[in-house]
């Protein structure tokens, strides 16, 4: 498994978050489907406390061993009541398949469990979105439910499944 560090966001990630949040390709395995200006992801990099007690998420950017950003993470939907928060990830194009993505649902499973303390974690994943059900299966997300037409690509909806991992 690839070794990783989940840091915090940095002004400097800006370019990069422009890039993903506004990639039409990764509308479709998300929950986001409308672009985000540079004014408002500044606001957001400037303003977020990175404390998920106070944000309710926290995104972290994903670096490898050689200090490149290969990624981010996110933890989203945090529920302290019920001790759990859902999961996104992206690795970027070019690492993709080489075990990063495992990686970081690790780190992020790790981080849950012993230092937010989480009972679980979960993920909503397009049921046409084999690599990514592949992925979170693989770290060991169980089935949880099939949701019919949960996702609207802007022509289609699509099924999805909501995938658990409870520690």
């Amino acid at each position: 498994m690839e070794q990783i560090t989940l840091r915090a966001i940095e002004p400097e990630d800006l370019d990069l978050l422009y890039r993903i949040e506004n990639d039409v390709e990764l509308w479709n395995v998300g929950n986001s489907n409308v672009p985000y200006s540079r004014y408002l992801l500044h606001e957001y990099v400037a303003n977020a406390k990175n404390d998920i007690y106070t944000d309710r998420q926290v995104r972290m950017m994903v670096e490898n061993e050689a200090g490149e950003v290969v990624g981010v993470a996110d933890l989203v939907n945090f529920d302290p009541a019920n001790c759990r928060a859902e999961v996104g990830l992206i690795v970027l194009n070019k690492y993709r398949h080489q075990g990063y993505g495992t990686a970081i649902l690790a780190r992020l499973n790790d981080y849950a469990l012993h230092v937010l303390h989480l009972h679980q974690l979960y993920a909503y994943i397009d049921l046409e979105n084999k690599v990514s059900l592949r992925l979170f299966e693989k770290a060991g997300y169980k089935f949880g439910s099939k949701i019919t037409d949960w996702l609207f690509d802007g022509a289609k909806y699509r099924d999805s499944v909501l995938l658990q991992y409870v520690f």
